[in-house]
């Protein structure tokens, strides 16, 4: 009886130490699933970042150039007023 004792007890404390065993390779895979979704987080907290500073600097370069397209287009129109070829045209087409 006592070495049926022992032999269950063994059996027993190796299955003990497998469950164990199950439960920490869980948890170490739990664990690594949640480093690797951590760091994709990361990835994509920085490419957004980087993108709303790309949107920034285009929306600046828009502000940038709708300013000078004004400007250069007020001095089209300056041009245009100022050249009896232009005012000739429009004499004409206001005839039609």
């Amino acid at each position: 009886s006592g070495k049926l004792s022992s032999k269950a007890e063994r059996a027993y404390s190796a299955m003990m130490n497998a469950d164990t065993d199950a439960v920490e390779a869980e948890n170490q895979v739990e664990l690594e699933e949640k480093t690797r979704l951590i760091n994709q987080v990361l990835e994509l907290q920085h490419t957004l970042e980087d993108l709303s500073a790309r949107v920034d600097a285009v929306k600046e370069e828009n502000l940038k150039l709708k300013s000078e397209n004004q400007v250069l287009g007020q001095y089209i129109e300056n041009l245009m007023s100022a050249s009896s070829v232009f005012q000739t045209t429009d004499t004409k087409s206001k005839r039609k």
